[in-house]
C-alpha cells in the first residue's frame, strides 16, 4: 500500500521533474558542448574547434571587463541588500502605528520590472535634465556625471538593484526575526544587556537560517543581473559596466558568435559554482539550532 502511495506522489512531481531537466539541466548540458564548436547560432554547419574558444577568452580585454564588473555587482548588491534589509527588518518587527503600509512602500518596488526601473532611475541620474542634477543646481552646486566611468556606473546600478530587490530582504529577515522566542530577548534583558549585546548574542546567531538564504541566493541572483544595465547605459563605456550576461547575449545574438558565447556561459558557471558553494558551506557551519 506503502508503495503504491509513494508511486503516486511521484507521478504528481514527475512533470515538475521533467521541466527542470528539459528548461535548466539540458540548456546547461548543451552550452558545455556548443563551447567546443564555432557555430553562428542558426545555421546546420557547425565546426569543432575544440578548446579554441576558451583560448580566444584569455586576450577578450571585454571577457575580463565584463567579469570583473560581474563579480563588483554580484558582491556589492548582495551586501548592500543584507545589510540594508537587515535593517529594515528590525524596523519593521517593532509595534508602531503605520509598521504594515511601512512593510508595504518597501516592497512595493519589487513588482516594478528590472527594465522599467532602470528606465526611471536613469533620468535621475542623468547629467542633463536629471533630477539629482537639477537638485543641485537649485542649491548652487555643480552638475555630477554620475556614470562617467565604469566604476560610477557600477556604484549606480548596485544601488539602483539594491532598492528595487530590498523588499524581498526584508521580509526573509523579518520572518526570522519573527521565529525568534521572547523568552530568550527577555531572559537576556533580564541579565543586564543592552540592546546591541542583545543583537550580538542573541538576534544574529539565531539570524543564521535567513542570512544563510538571502546572501545565498541574492548572490546568484546578482551575477544574473542584465535589464538594468541595458536601461540606464548599456555598459558604458567601452564595456567597464558590462555584465557577463550582456556578453554573452551580444555575443551570441548580434556577433552570432554561439560557440565563443557558450564559453563564456561555461567559465560563468563555474565561476558561480566555485564562489557560492564554500559561502554556502560556510554559513552553514555557523548555523545555530534552537
Amino acid at each position: 500500500m506503502q508503495k503504491r502511495l509513494n508511486r503516486k506522489y511521484f507521478l504528481f512531481i514527475l512533470p515538475a521533474i521533467l521541466m527542470v531537466v528539459a528548461f535548466k539541466f539540458f540548456p546547461i548540458g548543451n552550452a558545455f558542448r556548443l563551447c567546443l564548436f564555432n557555430w553562428n547560432g542558426y545555421s546546420q554547419d557547425m565546426e569543432f574547434i575544440g578548446f579554441d574558444n576558451f583560448k580566444a577568452l584569455i586576450n577578450d580585454q571585454y571577457f575580463w571587463k565584463a567579469l570583473k564588473a560581474t563579480l563588483a555587482y554580484a558582491f556589492g548588491i548582495t551586501i548592500v541588500k543584507n545589510i540594508v534589509g537587515l535593517a529594515l527588518g528590525l524596523f519593521v518587527n517593532k509595534e508602531f502605528k503605520g509598521r504594515g503600509a511601512v512593510r508595504a512602500i518597501v516592497y512595493l518596488p519589487i513588482m516594478i520590472s528590472g527594465f522599467i526601473m532602470g528606465q526611471i532611475m536613469y533620468y535621475f541620474y542623468q547629467y542633463d535634465g536629471g533630477v539629482f542634477n537639477e537638485l543641485l543646481q537649485l542649491i548652487g552646486l555643480q552638475p555630477i556625471y554620475f556614470m562617467e566611468t565604469g566604476t560610477r556606473t557600477i556604484i549606480v546600478v548596485i544601488l539602483t538593484t539594491s532598492i528595487l530587490h530590498i523588499g524581498s530582504t526584508m521580509l526573509t529577515y523579518l520572518a526570522g526575526l519573527q521565529r525568534i522566542p521572547n523568552e530568550l530577548k527577555e531572559s537576556c534583558r533580564l541579565d543586564g544587556a543592552n540592546t546591541w549585546r542583545e543583537f550580538i548574542y542573541i538576534t544574529l546567531p539565531l539570524l543564521q537560517p535567513s542570512i544563510i538564504s538571502s546572501v545565498v541566493l541574492n548572490l546568484i541572483a546578482s551575477f544574473k543581473i542584465y535589464d538594468i544595465i541595458g536601461a540606464m547605459g548599456a555598459g558604458g563605456p567601452d564595456g567597464a559596466s558590462s555584465s557577463l550576461t550582456q556578453l554573452i547575449s551580444k555575443y551570441y545574438f548580434t556577433q552570432l558568435r554561439a560557440g565563443y558565447a557558450s564559453a563564456i556561459a561555461v567559465i560563468f558557471f563555474v565561476v558561480i559554482v566555485i564562489i557560492a558553494w564554500p559561502i554556502n558551506k560556510y554559513l552553514n557551519s555557523k548555523k545555530v539550532e534552537f
